[in-house]
């Protein structure tokens, strides 16, 4: 081990060598799962056998019982419940017909049919009923029917006057808010009251099991209840909102946003055992935070070596760490991000080990009824894509809702699977309090205004058993409303808690108002060894031919040779410094091991065996952390939440996001609009998330040219007028070295504050024997440099200064040097926001006799940097500037090899010679 290496501490006692690929053998952050497969008894084939036009009853029972169910608490359609598959007829049975009960779990000896149908309609036709005869495994449908049908979930006293008492706070919770805030939107658990129930079972659940973390993902309906029952959040925080107040203190500066995205972060405790439960903020992009807790339950399995990251082969996902997700109906039935996060579920370096979720099934979506939402029956059918159940419930029964909860929950613990609960409730009011849903759907609300409301019905139920008295009801009903009355005078004094920068993130703070410079540049041998260690292979690997002379051979002479580092290997140099710095880096999105432009390879694959190679985490065996190459699905709105959500939760790593061509992110447009460009502002949230978004004008027409930068500098809160500094809410880069690039990745994670980072990334470049940089300019006392001057022009002669962005100014140079053009400088802009007025004045000092500035760029005029570019310019440096580049279009590039050149004739002439 060299000499800088010595010191660090031993952090594994393994090594990801070589895996298969294609098969999933396992490589850093995926392990492969054994499928959960197992024969049954021969006493049970053999009761199937003797029994088998019972057994096809059962069967059918299972299948189809949800058909006959009375899951629907508002049953406003009153479907046909005559379901042909269930009639004995049709398997040659009678009533009078004996059979062995033993067919069901649970139950023995021979009785009539008969009684085994009211077995079956108690299991499977009442007001909790399952989907799951689908499911892929033996395993798992005789898990989940002997669990249906073996075990009753019995529940205590104590536990039916907890579930009350839940429904009844919640209940005046409600009632109290519709008096003091009439007119303020507070998407209400009215109607929805026992979702409560499925929560506090939960609670207690991953309590008992000893988890230690929950993430949570929840949009508007019922949040502020379950923050305020179940979460810890006193009301007095949400009465000063609903006042019109800030959540966060004046000095974070932060923007805020509505009651219904607020977030929490609390430990809960049962018997002694806690967890704690982790609250997203939700933009009104319902189910776009999904995702996003998915990410943040793999970062914390990453932080736990859970799992795939685990030594220990017997560790799974979700040993530590529960992803839950609560939907809208309309919302999962309507929204892609759902089927794209299911989608992902299951996939290596995404599987979190089985989220648990469930659908508030309102029935009506804003004022859309069920028949109108979707195409398929239920609007948990999107699960049975992933071979995953579903239990349908009824919300009118509380115990139910734990019985459904405690069933997923086992599921998930067993198969390490998604699982689904459908709650079927209702709204009491419409789309929000002030709506008026009769409207469109005047019939289902007569229906909805006349009948009791869930906590009134789960009253009645335990009065006439003898649990609770009607003095016992009011004493609830009364004690919590001067508990709410006192949190409610209080208000006007309500200072909010600093709730930011706090355990994992308590290193960390807001960007400072000003501009900073950081050392980014690393000793020279270290780089020198991640380089050669980056193409490193085991003696009898079979590497493929072409890689074998075009990156591992050429890498390593210029490396030996000390010559110039193209783009590749100064990225693999930043992974790799990081690595050994015991931060982990992960590199995500469509096929980021090989690199869309195939420039990349650090994902390796035996051309014999298909067994894969990551040398990057083979540099020392005493390296700390490790490069998880994380090839998704071919999403991106979900897979950029996914990441962000990584992010969010760890500031210690690098995460990064590559689209496969710059423009592909705009399927993620509401991640980048709702969560990375703003969400610190609304939330206080810093994510130092990278996107590499691959981007130049080549010919390749409209869809694969251009990442539309200018819709991102649109996003920034960039000043025309005043100087930015490092605390714009993204940083948008368009670098054009290696070295640049470098520093880039590496300043991300050095720092002490985290922005998201916007690259605009190039495609020609990474193999251009121009966009290559010394050793030299990574070397310690190197740094991002946000302006690149002109090293060639005499700043005397110059009569003209050209202003430029990424691989544009490599033609300009060329065309400049062929043509011995020597009155004109041009300028490197590498940071487009923040603007880098200082920089640039800079620059433009040295250049006394210039008389006409020009920006110049590829892309059409309504497009790229130029509308940013040009009053930050003229406001700020006291010049004009004149526009040089493709005319105004409706398409980012044209279509023809023709035109393209014709363009390109001109983007490279006129800033030279036309605007004289």
């Amino acid at each position: 081990m060299i000499a800088f290496m010595k010191g660090v501490k031993t952090a594994r006692n393994f090594k990801y060598v070589r895996v298969k690929y294609h098969s999933g053998v396992g490589v850093f952050g995926h392990r492969p799962r054994e499928v959960n497969e197992s024969d049954l008894p021969e006493e049970v084939t053999s009761r199937r056998y003797e029994n088998c036009r019972a057994q096809q009853l059962v069967n059918a029972y299972r299948t189809y019982g949800h058909l006959r169910a009375t899951i629907d608490n508002v049953d406003y359609k009153q479907p046909n419940r005559n379901i042909k598959e269930l009639s004995l007829s049709r398997y040659g049975l009678s009533s009078n017909d004996h059979v062995d009960l033993g067919l069901l779990y649970g139950h023995s000896g021979k009785q009539p049919v008969n009684k085994l149908v009211e077995q079956l309609e108690k299991l499977y036709c009442g007001p909790i009923s399952y989907e799951f005869t689908y499911l892929e495994t033996d395993a798992e449908r005789e898990w989940f029917a002997q669990r249906i049908e073996d075990t009753q979930d019995a529940i205590s006293k104590d536990r039916q006057r907890q579930i009350l008492k839940e429904l009844l706070e919640t209940q005046t919770w409600d009632k109290f808010l519709s008096t003091k805030y009439p007119s303020v939107k507070r998407y209400c658990g009215e109607g929805a009251e026992s979702l409560l129930t499925f929560f506090s079972t939960l609670i207690q659940r991953t309590c008992s099991e000893g988890m230690e973390y929950v993430t949570l993902s929840m949009a508007h309906r019922g949040k502020i209840n379950l923050l305020t029952s179940q979460l810890k959040c006193p009301p007095v925080k949400i009465f000063h909102k609903f006042n019109g107040n800030p959540e966060f203190p004046l000095e974070a500066n932060a923007a805020c946003d509505i009651a219904t995205h607020l977030s929490a972060s609390v430990d809960l405790a049962v018997e002694g055992k806690s967890v704690k439960f982790s609250m997203i903020n939700n933009p009104s992009h319902l189910e776009a935070g999904n995702p996003v807790s998915m990410g943040k339950a793999r970062s914390k399995q990453l932080k736990l070596l859970e799992g795939d990251y685990s030594v220990n082969k017997t560790s799974r996902f979700g040993d530590k760490v529960l992803n839950v997700q609560v939907h809208g109906d309309a919302a999962f039935a309507g929204q892609g991000i759902n089927q794209e996060m299911l989608m992902m579920s299951q996939v290596p370096h995404f599987h979190v080990g089985g989220s648990v979720h469930i659908v508030v099934n309102n029935q009506i979506g804003f004022t859309l009824p069920a028949e109108r939402g979707r195409s398929s029956k239920y609007v948990t059918d999107l699960a049975k894509a992933i071979s995953v159940p579903v239990i349908h419930v009824n919300g009118d029964h509380p115990e139910l809702v734990a019985r459904a909860t405690n069933i997923a929950f086992e599921y998930q613990r067993k198969f390490r699977k998604d699982v689904f609960i459908d709650y079927n409730c209702y709204r009491r009011w419409g789309h929000n309090e002030v709506d008026d849903p009769t409207f469109t759907n005047p019939l289902i609300y007569k229906l909805i205004h006349s009948r009791k409301s869930i906590p009134d019905v789960y009253t009645d139920k335990l009065i006439s058993e003898g649990v609770v008295s009607e003095e016992d009801v009011k004493l609830i009903n009364s004690d919590y409303h001067k508990f709410l009355q006192s949190q409610y005078e209080i208000a006007h004094n309500y200072q909010p808690e600093v709730t930011y920068y706090q355990e994992q993130w308590s290193g960390m703070g807001a960007a400072p108002k000003a501009v900073e410079v950081w050392d980014t540049g690393v000793n020279t041998e270290l780089l020198k060894t991640v380089a050669k260690a980056s193409v490193s292979l085991p003696s009898e690997f079979n590497i493929h031919p072409q890689l074998a002379k075009t990156h591992v051979k050429n890498r390593l002479s210029k490396i030996t040779q000390e010559k110039d580092v193209d783009w590749s290997t100064a990225e693999a140099m930043a992974f790799g410094s990081l690595l050994m710095e015991g931060r982990h880096v992960r590199l995500s999105g469509e096929d980021v091991g090989r690199g869309t432009f195939s420039h990349r390879h650090v994902m390796l694959v035996d051309q014999n065996t298909e067994t894969i190679h990551i040398p990057l985490n083979n540099i020392d065996d005493q390296q700390k952390g490790f490069l998880e190459v994380a090839n998704s699905i071919l999403s991106e709105e979900a897979v950029l939440a996914f990441e962000y959500g990584m992010a969010y939760d760890n500031p210690e790593n690098l995460y990064i996001w590559e689209a496969q061509f710059g423009d592909f992110y705009n399927g993620a447009q509401i991640i980048v609009d709702a969560f990375i460009a703003s969400g610190e502002s609304k939330w206080v949230r810093s994510n130092g998330l990278v996107m590499l978004l691959p981007h130049g004008y080549d010919g390749a027409a409209s869809e694969h040219s251009s990442c539309r930068i200018e819709r991102f500098l649109q996003m920034t809160d960039s000043s025309e007028t005043s100087p930015d500094s490092e605390a714009v809410c993204m940083h948008v880069v368009n670098p054009t070295t290696p070295a640049q690039y470098f520093h880039l990745l590496r300043r991300q994670v050095v720092r002490n504050y985290r922005k998201p980072l916007v690259v605009v990334a190039p495609k020609i470049l990474l193999r251009s024997s121009d966009a290559v940089s010394p050793l030299s300019d990574l070397a310690p006392g190197t740094f991002f440099k946000p302006v690149i001057g002109d090293s060639i022009a005499d700043p005397l002669r110059v009569r003209r200064v050209i202003l430029v962005s990424g691989k544009h100014y490599y033609e300009l140079h060329k065309e400049r040097v062929k043509n011995k053009i020597d009155d004109v400088a041009i300028i490197r802009v590498e940071s487009l926001c923040p603007f880098p007025v200082h920089a640039l004045q800079t620059e433009l000092d040295r250049y006394s006799n210039a008389r006409k500035f020009i920006w110049s760029q590829e892309e059409h005029r309504n497009m790229g940097a130029w509308t940013f570019i040009k009053p930050r310019f003229e406001n700020m440096l006291g010049r004009k500037i004149i526009y040089s580049g493709r005319s105004i279009a409706a398409t980012p590039a044209v279509g023809t090899s023709v035109l393209h050149r014709v363009e390109v004739e001109h983007i490279l002439r006129e800033p030279l010679y036309d605007l004289k």
